[in-house]
């Protein structure tokens, strides 16, 4: 290969250098933007419809308007502003410099004294330009008379002032890190992503590339493309439209067990789906080992355990899948073989060939269906009461609880738990794990077969954790909301699963390594799948960011690929679809794509599955 001559190798790297400062500046000044405008709006999508939000909004961001200059943006003919407009407002509205602000207050200060009297500053303040009033003027001189001498050091005051300003925008900024709602569904990906999206890798154009910003439904009827609310006519846009019949997941047959299959060896492993308290999904993960190649067929789907009488099994709605990777070389390369698309009934499956080698199986749900639901407890279930001799006793719905708990964390549902088995539970509930010193004082007290600890043995050792606390159900309770268990000791967040692997020609192993969120390499399997599978949009005007969408039994999936060296922000309006479940829980939200990268869009299933639902969305280019 030829070289680069040393000249042009420094000019490229410094071409490089500079338009990765400049993305790192447009970065944080969105950053910025979004920060003040969510500080005072709901949605990033919501419109500023007054002066005095405008006002508000302006001060977020560390701008300290005048009248006049809310009145150059704001006309008679004005009625609202959008994000877009905010952005290019700030861009026109720097915000005051020390020199400038030390400038200002130097014409009035003609002796070159460096302080201002207050009598003085009343007069002016209240008189001259944007007028003030006298308790706004003695608000300032009130925190800016450093001491009490009846002047205003405005060297103090200018420090004072930028200060307050970078605190105002700073606690904006960490209002919206902190808000995994603002994160996960105004702007970017799921949580555990970055806002950097995953890179895309170099490949061919796809073949299903469609040019069109409309499209047909299922029945040949067309409908108008709705925009979102914020996106300005003109701007690239392009417009999907998906039907999913009534119950029709319910009706696509899994074809996975074929009479040959009897003879097949199979293993199978059970796991877990959590929802965190940021609304984060966490779940086993699995490595598979397969000793040659062979035909594989892997199943997953929700576990029905079996309940309390009166109890509702939510988790069997929830969506479940699996994506299958090959460990190469190093053991951090991981390429993605395939995953479960063929569904029937709540089961998802796929079937194919593999090679020998080791495999890695990652869980996956949508979090249409495993949500944080705000919902009304009539009243807390009793754990813990006193048996006919006076003792301590487990409830008859805690010990129903419980054997729900056992069953789900037997992972190889032998009837007992091993120390691994128990750990995954431990590392969920107390964020520590149970060394081999202590696995064997728990078998002195508490009952064992084979090292592994007992159904009756897992009971006694929750009764003693209530006894430890004299009946206090405190620490039990931190343990069933871990768990997914609210008050009424309903299990809402968190979904049961279990995992089947059937090989024909030999026997493959299976095991839960880790208990973690899914990370960069479920998200790049996720974007991986949808673009190999789905359909692909190029948005009208802009050819180098395609939208793709895959229909998969029930489920749609959409992703953005931003090809271009810039960041978009994409605009995804909803507003036009029917009997839908999205998995960002908005209507009308907007994403974030980095330089060459892709990212989820959003995941979609039907509301009510006995309805028709109909997917109608429009991705519009912001900026």
């Amino acid at each position: 290969m030829a070289s680069i001559p040393g000249n042009q190798k420094a000019t490229h790297s410094e071409n490089s250098q500079g338009k990765k400062s400049q993305h790192a500046e447009e970065a944080i000044f969105y950053m910025n933007c979004r920060a003040a405008y969510l500080s005072v709006l709901k949605s990033s999508l919501e419109n500023i419809k007054s002066k005095e939000q405008l006002s508000l909004v302006l001060q977020q961001a560390g701008r300290n308007p005048s009248r006049r200059t809310i009145n150059k943006y704001w006309t008679s003919q004005t009625t609202s502003l959008n994000f877009d407009d905010f952005c290019a407002i700030l861009k026109k509205e720097k915000p005051a410099t020390k020199n400038e602000l030390l400038e200002a207050f130097g014409k009035i200060d003609t002796d070159k004294a460096g302080y201002i009297f207050h009598d003085e500053l009343y007069k002016i303040l209240t008189t001259r330009g944007d007028k003030m009033t006298w308790e706004e003027v003695t608000s300032i001189t009130k925190q800016a008379d450093f001491n009490c001498s009846g002047k205003l050091d405005y060297n103090k005051f200018c420090e004072l002032y930028l200060s307050t300003r970078e605190q105002c925008c700073k606690a904006a900024r960490d209002r919206l890190e902190v808000d995994p709602r603002l994160r996960q569904q105004q702007f970017g990906n799921q949580t555990e992503n970055s806002s950097e999206g995953i890179p895309v890798p170099v490949s061919k154009a796809s073949p299903r590339i469609s040019r069109k910003s409309d499209h047909k439904l299922a029945n040949g009827d067309s409908r108008a493309p709705s925009r979102p609310s914020s996106a300005q006519s003109g701007k690239a846009s392009t417009s999907t439209t998906v039907t999913v019949g009534a119950s029709s997941s319910r009706n696509t047959k899994l074809i996975i067990e074929p009479d040959t299959m009897k003879e097949w060896q199979c293993v199978q492993s059970k796991g877990c789906f959590y929802l965190k308290e940021n609304g984060e999904i966490i779940s086993h993960k699995y490595r598979l080992h397969l000793p040659q190649r062979s035909a594989v067929c892997i199943t997953i789907k929700p576990l029905n355990i079996a309940q309390a009488e009166g109890k509702s099994c939510r988790w069997l709605s929830v969506d479940t899948d699996l994506f299958i990777l090959k460990e190469n070389e190093p053991q951090e390369n991981l390429q993605l073989v395939s995953f479960t698309e063929l569904q029937h009934k709540e089961m998802f499956g796929w079937r194919g060939e593999l090679g020998s080698g080791v495999y890695w199986l990652l869980p996956f749900t949508t979090g249409c269906r495993l949500r944080k639901v705000k919902t009304q407890i009539p009243g807390e279930a009793k754990l813990v009461g006193r048996d006919e001799d006076g003792e301590l006793a487990l409830t008859k719905e805690f010990r129903a609880a419980l054997l729900d708990i056992f069953e789900t964390i037997d992972l190889d549902g032998n009837g007992l738990l091993s120390l691994e088995e128990y750990n995954f539970f431990e590392l969920r509930t107390s964020g520590e794990k149970c060394d081999q010193e202590a696995w064997a004082v728990c078998k002195e007290n508490f009952e064992m077969k084979k090292n592994e600890l007992t159904r009756q043995g897992f009971m006694d050792l929750n009764l003693m954790e209530a006894n430890d606390r004299d009946g206090d159900p405190r620490d039990l309770w931190v343990t069933l909301l871990s768990l997914g268990y609210n008050k009424a000791l309903e299990m809402t967040e968190a979904c049961p699963f279990v995992i089947d692997i059937c090989a024909e020609r030999c026997k493959a192993r299976m095991k839960a390594v880790s208990l973690e969120a899914g990370g960069s390499q479920l998200s790049r399997a996720v974007c991986r799948s949808v673009v190999n599978k789905g359909e692909a949009k190029v948005l009208d005007g802009s050819e180098n960011i395609i939208i793709h969408t895959y229909k998969s039994g029930s489920r749609i999936s959409s992703v953005i690929e931003n090809k271009s060296e810039n960041k978009v922000i994409i605009h995804v309006n909803n507003e036009k679809s029917k009997n839908c479940l999205n998995s960002r829980g908005l209507t009308v939200f907007a994403v974030e794509v980095a330089p060459k990268s892709m990212m989820v869009s959003q995941h979609v299933m039907p509301l009510k599955e006995q309805e028709e639902c109909i997917y109608s969305c429009v991705h519009s280019l912001v900026g």
